[in-house]
């Protein structure tokens, strides 16, 4: 668990995933989906099916949720690229639209990577997105990323052709910037 004021990362607890359902599955159509990867076919799911696997998100190293004031209201994620394990992407989703633009986003994603860093033997993290969400490039571009490769017009929303945008930061990068604002 990592707390900042009213801010927390954690690992999902069994007191969670009726939230999450309600965040993630519940909705045909959610306002999340047009910004977090819109490319890829969302499907709701009925609580009953949502149920039959929810439990595996319980405890994951790889998956936590955020809160705010008590409240979860989306998830950070990481995964490995490559076999090596050498390759760390990062995600994060705030599931409603209504937290978005107050900065909670970009301190939930710092805290996480704070945490990779801290957690684990990588030497990069790195974020994929779509240059259709500026917003996503701007909350990785605050927490110090750069712009590691933009694949152009392979990402097709709404009939419009986007870049996929590959943003990362260093561990070296990360331990400069940190001693810097102690």
């Amino acid at each position: 668990m990592i707390c900042d004021e009213e801010l927390l990362i954690r690992p999902i607890e069994v007191r969670d995933l009726d939230r999450l359902w309600e965040l993630m599955y519940k909705d045909e159509a959610p306002e999340f989906k047009k910004w977090d990867a819109p490319y890829f076919e969302h499907r709701a799911q009925t609580y009953e099916v949502y149920c039959q696997n929810a439990g595996e998100h319980v405890g994951r190293d790889d998956m936590w949720v955020i809160e705010v004031d008590g409240t979860v209201y989306g998830t950070v994620s990481f995964y490995y690229e490559d076999a090596g394990q050498n390759w760390l992407e990062v995600g994060i989703i705030l599931h409603q639209a209504d937290r978005w633009n107050r900065g909670i986003g970009t301190w939930a994603l710092k805290l996480w990577v704070g945490h990779l860093f801290q957690t684990l033997p990588t030497v990069r993290v790195g974020l994929t997105t779509w240059s259709g969400n500026e917003r996503m490039m701007k909350v990785a571009e605050k927490i110090g990323m750069r712009l590691e490769g933009r694949i152009r017009q392979v990402r097709v929303v709404d009939d419009v052709r986007y870049d996929s945008i590959r943003m990362g930061l260093l561990r070296e990068e990360w331990m400069t910037e940190s001693a810097k604002s102690r």
